[in-house]
């Protein structure tokens, strides 16, 4: 099972290249989207599940192309956008159940069994009559998750499903994420570096419509060892230094000193430290070369 996106590119009527001739190959488990807000990802993850047409390229998904095959590949599809309105004064079974009738579902058998399957899965059964629209932000999130299994999709795309969630529901969606993931392709965007880390398989970085090869994240943050370093120096005195390098972040210690965190491959002078790189030093390295 694969999705292929082949030369996909997309320009709004305003000038703005959301997409910018990109090619890559997602496979069965989770694969992270990761850039900044106005990079591009919410215009491909629209595109991706068919709400928009590119203005050029192909997606096929095991080899069919999805923009001419709409109705069966939305069949085996689950798209969760990162806001989604619900019906008020409408309990989680109920609406569940009126999803699954829209879904073609038609025994009240079958969508009882169902209904209560994704209730299970996505940890809402206890409050399955209550209203929807009184949900938490992470109950809200599990039941965006929750309708878009009653098709039993193949392909699930989230995009940014933790922005404003709060640590413990950020764990409790990412669980129901990852218990999906293992028989299907999800493809999860986010500007979240430590969802990916957490939960990714594969990964990618996008900015500007433009996306960087795909990787591990292990390999992403094994190719930067040795090459990650923190120094007091001010950068100022970095520039004085003559090393050619590249400013990724800075942050206080534990005594309040503010440490500069840089990329080089170059001999550096004996007031620097080696650190152990992280995926986000390769996601603001990616993001300086875009």
């Amino acid at each position: 099972m694969k999705l292929t996106i082949n030369n996909l590119s997309k320009t709004y009527s305003n000038g703005t290249k959301a997409i910018d001739n990109i090619s890559l190959e997602i496979n069965e488990g989770m694969f992270g989207l990761l850039g900044p807000n106005g990079a591009g990802k919410s215009s491909l993850m629209r595109t991706l599940a068919t709400l928009q047409l590119p203005d050029s390229g192909q997606v096929l998904f095991n080899d069919i192309d999805i923009f001419s095959n709409k109705i069966s590949y939305r069949k085996q599809l689950g798209y969760l956008p990162q806001e989604f309105g619900v019906y008020p004064k409408e309990s989680a079974k109920g609406l569940l159940n009126y999803f699954a009738v829209l879904k073609g579902i038609s025994s009240k058998k079958d969508r009882d069994v169902m209904v209560d399957y994704v209730l299970e899965i996505t940890n809402l059964v206890d409050v399955k009559k209550k209203h929807v629209n009184t949900f938490s932000g992470g109950m809200r999130q599990r039941f965006g998750i929750a309708q878009l299994l009653l098709n039993q999709p193949k392909i699930v795309i989230v995009d940014e499903p933790t922005a404003g969630l709060d640590p413990a529901e950020r764990t409790r969606f990412l669980n129901v994420i990852r218990n999906i993931s293992s028989e299907n392709i999800v493809l999860f965007s986010t500007h979240l570096v430590e969802d990916v880390k957490d939960l990714c398989k594969e990964m990618t970085v996008m900015n500007s419509g433009w996306l960087a090869p795909k990787i591990s994240p292990s390999s992403a943050i094994d190719q930067l060892k040795g090459k990650i370093w923190e120094t007091m120096e001010t950068e100022e005195k970095l520039d004085a230094t003559s090393i050619s390098y590249i400013k990724l972040s800075d942050r206080y210690n534990s005594e309040n000193v503010l440490l500069n965190r840089i990329y080089t491959e170059e001999r550096v002078p004996d007031t620097f430290f080696s650190v152990t790189p992280k995926l986000e030093d390769f996601y603001f390295l990616t993001l300086k070369g875009t």
